[in-house]
């Protein structure tokens, strides 16, 4: 899994340091100014393209927990690492709790944040093949199930999306043997 990694944080000068650590890394960076804005990229269109968030615990407004909490509520899963200044046991424990994948405390090192991606993108792919595995054993496959690598196909997986959801019937041509079923 290569996607994007969501910063959600409302320091613009922090926001800007982790961009440019993100993207350093290889990875491409969306960047949110607070908890809502970040909800708002895992509710739209360009969710799928989110591998992992890094996320500020203290925020005006909707706070990092929650953010999790609602993130729970709402079904998302995506590897969560949070940061804040406050690196108490017990702030850590409660991001823990809600859902954090990993915490790492202000201002974090780019070696350290580089392991905690890494490590959440290691275990998000280990899962996502589970799952995988699993619906493939019962039949259920879904389009989240698809892997592409191109515009293309991306399009193509739009497209089916929005052929599923609704009731007009759909006539699939192509060569015998190609999966129409």
């Amino acid at each position: 899994m290569t996607g994007s990694i969501l910063i959600v944080d409302d320091d613009p000068v922090q926001r800007r340091l982790l961009e440019a650590a993100v993207t350093k890394f290889g990875h491409g960076a969306i960047v949110a100014d607070g908890g809502e804005a970040g909800l708002g990229v895992l509710d739209g269109p360009n969710a799928r393209d989110v591998s992992v968030m890094i996320l500020d615990l203290v925020m005006p407004g909707l706070d990092g927990i929650g953010v999790l909490k609602a993130m729970r509520e709402r079904g998302i899963h995506v590897p969560v690492i949070v940061q804040t200044a406050q690196g108490g046991i017990e702030t850590v424990v409660s991001a823990m709790r809600h859902g954090a994948f990993d915490f790492v405390v202000k201002p974090a090192s780019p070696d350290r944040l580089q392991t905690a991606i890494s490590n959440a993108l290691k275990v998000e792919a280990v899962e996502d093949e589970m799952k995988r595995t699993s619906r493939r054993r019962g039949g259920h496959l879904t389009f989240k199930d698809l892997i592409t690598h191109s515009p293309a196909m991306d399009r193509v997986i739009r497209l089916g999306q929005k052929a599923a959801a609704s009731n007009i019937p759909i006539l699939i041509e192509g060569d015998s043997g190609v999966g129409k079923e």
